[in-house]
C-alpha cells in the first residue's frame, strides 16, 4: 500500500514536470487527463486575473510636503516597484523559498520529484514542493479573489492533487507571460508577513520603520523567513524561532553563491533589530498620527462625494496628495492641547486654518480631541472641525454678516454712527397680536452711544447690531451669511441636526428642530447674537471669503489624486463665486482690524507678543457655553471655536485649564478673546516667526460712510433657472448665461451664481443649474 501511494505521487511529480518542461497540458490517463481537461478553462482564466490583477493596496494621503499622514485599507500593504526593492531583499526570498527560481518555468521538477520523495519515505508531507510561482498564485487566491469568502479560501489552502496541479498550470502560463523580476517584485509586494502586515514595504515600515529600499542583508532575512510562517517565527511572540529561521535563510543564501560565509556569521550575530513594538497604521482614520484624524475623516468623505466608492479607496492604492500643512498642523494641535487639555471633559477645542487663493484649501483642521470610539481619552466620533458641531453658536462672530448686508445696501459706513443704548426692547420684523419686545442688553455698561461701526466691530455692543441687524433686513442677513460660507450651517436646524421631517418624532413639533436655520430666523433677530449651531470649517471659510476679496470657493482637502501607476486623476470642479464686491470684502477685513489692538482680542495679542495687521472677530454666548475667535490675514484664514461637547453642557469657566460648572458654582465665564483667541496667536506666532508682515488690503473710501453702491446683483441659488433669470433681468443684468451641472437637486434648480452684490449692470453672470443625473459628475 505505502510503495502504490509512493507511485502515484511520483506519477504526480511527473505530471508536474511535464507541464514544466512542456507547458501543456499533463500527459496522465484516465482520471487525471479528465481532471486536466476540465480545470483548463478555469486555470486560463486564472492566469488571466493573475496576469492583469492587482492585489488590495492601501491608499495613503499625504501633505502638501509628502509625508504620509494616514492610510486607507482593508489589507495593510503598500505597492512597490521593482527598483524600489532592495537587492538583499530579493535574494534572500529566492534563496529561502525557491533557489532554481531563475532557472525553471514556474514548476520546479527536481524539487517536486525531491519532495515527493522525501515526503513518501517518512509518511509526513513537511517538505514543500511550490515555486515563488506557484506560492503566488496561491496566496493571490487567498488574499485577492476569495478575500472576502472564507470557504473558498479553504478550497485554496487544500493540500489536493487537484489544486496543486491547477496552480502548477497558472504558474506556468504566467512564467510565460511575466518577468522573473515581475513575477518576484509581485510575490514581494503581495504575500503576508505578520499579522495584518502585507507586503515588503508595509513589513519593512512596521518591522524595522524603514523602507524596501533600505533593507540590510540581516533584516532582509528575518523578513524572508517569517513569510513560511507568519505566527511561528513572528519576532514579537516568538524571538528564538525568528532568530534561527533568519539564519536558516542566510545559510540558504550562502549556499547559492549569493552571501560570503564570513558575512552570514557576522549577521547571525547581530539581534533582531525589530521595533520594541509593532505599530500598524489605522485603517479608516482611527489611531493615526495625533492632529490628523478629522482631516483624514474630511478627505475619505469629501472623496466620497466626489464618486469615489469605499471599496476603491482601501484597495486602489491611490496616493493622495492632502493641502494641509504638516507643520501648521503639529503647531495648531499643540496649542489648542494646551489650551484645553484632550481629556477635559465635556468641552472641545477646535482650530481649522483655510488658504485663500484659487481654491480655498484646508491647511489644518485640528481639535484638542482625537478622532476615535474612546470618549474616556476625549475622542470623537463626530467629525468636529468640520459638521455642524458647536451646538452653541459662535456668538458675536456672526456680527459680520449682519455689517456685510447694511454695508452692502449703503446703509453704513465704517465711519457711520450706530445707536447703542445700554439695553434696548426690539420687535420683531412681523408682528402679530400676541408679539411683545424682546429686550437686549449691552455685556457691560459704558459702550459709547452713538458708536462707530468701525469701534462697534471691535468691541461688539449688542444692542448697536441688533438695531443694524433690524434696518438691513432679516432676510438679506441670513442670505449673507450663506453667501459668506455657512452653507452647511444655514442648511441645518438651530440645534445643528439636519432639519427633522419625521411627524413620528416628538422634535418634528420644535421649530429648532423642523426647519432650517435660513427659516427659523426669518422672524428673529437674535441671529446676530450667534445663538445658533455653526461649523467650525464653515467659519474660517467666511473668512477665507473675505480675506479673498470676496470670492467664496468650497473648502478643500485634496489638492491631487494619483491611481496606482501614478496617473493624475482629475476632480469634479465645483467652481468659486464672487459672493460679494471686492471693494465690500477688503472694506470688512480692514474694519475688523482694532479687534487685536483696542478690541476683544487685545489683552491676548499683547501677552502673545503679537504685533502683526490681523482682522480678527470674537464672539461669546449668553451663558458662556461657546466662545470663538476668527482671523483673517494675507494667506490665511482661521477659526478657533471652544464650546461645550458633551451630554451635560454647562458654562465653560475661566479657570486654568477651563472647565464646565456642572455645580453651577457660579464661576467667572470665559470669553472669546480669553480662550478662543490665544491658540491661534500661539500658533501664528511660531510658524510665522521673523517673516515680514504682509499687511491687510486698504478700506475702499465708498464704504466709508453710508452711501449707495449702484445695482446690486440679487441672490437666486435655490430657485428656479426660469425664475433667476427673470430676477436677474429685473435688476438690469440681461447677460446671464447658464451651465448645467450633475447634481442630487431637482432638475432646473440654481445651485450657484457666478456674481452676487454690488456689481455693474453689464456684468455678465453665470448660473450653476441642476440638471439632474444627466451630466455626468
Amino acid at each position: 500500500m505505502r510503495r502504490t501511494w509512493l507511485l502515484t505521487k511520483l506519477i504526480l511529480a511527473c505530471v508536474l514536470g511535464g507541464v514544466c518542461l512542456a507547458g501543456m497540458a499533463f500527459p496522465v490517463a484516465g482520471g487525471l487527463g479528465l481532471l486536466s481537461n476540465a480545470t483548463g478553462d478555469a486555470v486560463h482564466s486564472l492566469a488571466i486575473a493573475l496576469e492583469r490583477g492587482r492585489p488590495p493596496f492601501a491608499s495613503v494621503l499625504e501633505a502638501t510636503d509628502g509625508t504620509p499622514i494616514a492610510y486607507l485599507y482593508d489589507q495593510y500593504r503598500l505597492d512597490t516597484p521593482s527598483d524600489r526593492i532592495s537587492p538583499n531583499m530579493k535574494v534572500a526570498m529566492v534563496a529561502i523559498e525557491d533557489k532554481r527560481f531563475y532557472s525553471h518555468h514556474g514548476v520546479d521538477p527536481a524539487g517536486t520529484m525531491r519532495a515527493l520523495i522525501s515526503n513518501g519515505a517518512t509518511g509526513e508531507t513537511s517538505q514543500g514542493a511550490s515555486t515563488l510561482t506557484q506560492q503566488y498564485v496561491k496566496n493571490y487566491q487567498i488574499l485577492v479573489t476569495a478575500r472576502h469568502d472564507k470557504k473558498a479560501q479553504q478550497r485554496a489552502r487544500e493540500v489536493t492533487a487537484v489544486r496543486k496541479m491547477r496552480e502548477a498550470r497558472v504558474a506556468v502560463e504566467l512564467d510565460s507571460q511575466l518577468s522573473k523580476d515581475e513575477i518576484l517584485t509581485r510575490y514581494l509586494n503581495l504575500v503576508t508577513f505578520v499579522g495584518n502586515v502585507d507586503g515588503v514595504a508595509a513589513a519593512a515600515q512596521v518591522f524595522f520603520e524603514t523602507t524596501p529600499d533600505k533593507l540590510t542583508v540581516t533584516q532582509a532575512a528575518l523578513l524572508a523567513g517569517v513569510v513560511n510562517n507568519p505566527v511561528a517565527y513572528n519576532p514579537w511572540n516568538h524571538p528564538q524561532a525568528a532568530i534561527e529561521r533568519r539564519d536558516i535563510v542566510l545559510d540558504a543564501e550562502v549556499s547559492i553563491g549569493k552571501l560570503d560565509q564570513s558575512d552570514a556569521d557576522r549577521a547571525k550575530k547581530q539581534p533582531l533589530g525589530i521595533v520594541a513594538e509593532p505599530r500598524i497604521p489605522g485603517s479608516d482614520c482611527v489611531g493615526i498620527k495625533p492632529g490628523y484624524g478629522f482631516l483624514c475623516a474630511y478627505v475619505r468623505d469629501y472623496l466620497r462625494a466626489n464618486g469615489f466608492t469605499t471599496d476603491q479607496l482601501r484597495t486602489g492604492g491611490y496616493r493622495i496628495r492632502t493641502t494641509v500643512d504638516a507643520r501648521l498642523t503639529g503647531l495648531a494641535k499643540q496649542a489648542v492641547d494646551a489650551n484645553v487639555p484632550p481629556r477635559t471633559p465635556g468641552i472641545a477645542n477646535t482650530m481649522v486654518v483655510i488658504r485663500p487663493g484659487a481654491k480655498h484649501e484646508v491647511a489644518a483642521m485640528v481639535a484638542n480631541r482625537e478622532y476615535g470610539v474612546d470618549a474616556a481619552a476625549g475622542q470623537s466620533m463626530t467629525n468636529l472641525p468640520v459638521e455642524v458641531s458647536d451646538p452653541f453658536g459662535a456668538g458675536s462672530i456672526f456680527k459680520l454678516f449682519t455689517t456685510a448686508a447694511a454695508m452692502e445696501q449703503g446703509k453704513v459706513g465704517l465711519n457711520t454712527k450706530l445707536s447703542n443704548p445700554d439695553s434696548q426692547c426690539f420687535m420683531p420684523p412681523i408682528i402679530f397680536d400676541d408679539t411683545v419686545c424682546h429686550t437686549v442688553q449691552n455685556d457691560y455698561v459704558g459702550y459709547p452711544n452713538p458708536i462707530s461701526l468701525e469701534e462697534a466691530l471691535a468691541t461688539s455692543p449688542n444692542v448697536a447690531f441688533t438695531d443694524l441687524e433690524l434696518r438691513a433686513g432679516m432676510q438679506p442677513v441670513l442670505t449673507m451669511a450663506y453667501r459668506l460660507g455657512l452653507r452647511r450651517t444655514m442648511d441645518a436646524s438651530e440645534a445643528g441636526s439636519p432639519p427633522n421631517t419625521d411627524p413620528s418624532d416628538e422634535r418634528y413639533k420644535q421649530a429648532e428642530y423642523n426647519s432650517p436655520q435660513r427659516e427659523y430666523f426669518h422672524n428673529n433677530p437674535s441671529f446676530t447674537l450667534g445663538v445658533s449651531a455653526v461649523s467650525p470649517l464653515e467659519l474660517a471659510n467666511v473668512m477665507a471669503t473675505l480675506d479673498d476679496g470676496g470670492k467664496w470657493c468650497p473648502p478643500t482637502p485634496v489638492r491631487q489624486v494619483f491611481d496606482h501607476d501614478g496617473r493624475p486623476i482629475s476632480l469634479p470642479d465645483q467652481g468659486c463665486e464672487q459672493v460679494v464686491a471686492p471693494a465690500l470684502a477688503d472694506t470688512m477685513i480692514r474694519g475688523l482690524a482694532k479687534d487685536t489692538v483696542s478690541g476683544t482680542s487685545a489683552t491676548s495679542a499683547l501677552r502673545a507678543h503679537w504685533q502683526r495687521q490681523l482682522a480678527g472677530k470674537t464672539g461669546t454666548t449668553e451663558y458662556n457655553e461657546s466662545v470663538g475667535f476668527v482671523a483673517g490675514m494675507r494667506g490665511y484664514a482661521a477659526s478657533s471655536l471652544v464650546f461645550a461637547d458633551g451630554s451635560a453642557p454647562a458654562p465653560i469657566c475661566a479657570s486654568k485649564p477651563p472647565r464646565l460648572d456642572s455645580n453651577d458654582t457660579g464661576c467667572a465665564g470665559a470669553f472669546g478673546g480669553s480662550l478662543a483667541s490665544p491658540p491661534f496667536f500661539a500658533a501664528f506666532s511660531k510658524l510665522l516667526g521673523t517673516a515680514p508682515d504682509r499687511g491687510l488690503p486698504p478700506a475702499d473710501p465708498s464704504y466709508l460712510d453710508a452711501m449707495p453702491h449702484g445695482p446690486t446683483v440679487p441672490w437666486v441659488v435655490g430657485s428656479g433657472t426660469q425664475h433667476a433669470q427673470d430676477t436677474l433681468r429685473q435688476a438690469g443684468y440681461v447677460r446671464v448665461d447658464v451651465t448645467p451641472r450633475a447634481s442630487d437637486r431637482p432638475k432646473g434648480t440654481v445651485l450657484g451664481q457666478s456674481h452676487a452684490g454690488a456689481f455693474p449692470a453689464d456684468t455678465a453672470i453665470e448660473l450653476i443649474v441642476s440638471a439632474g443625473h444627466d451630466v455626468p459628475r
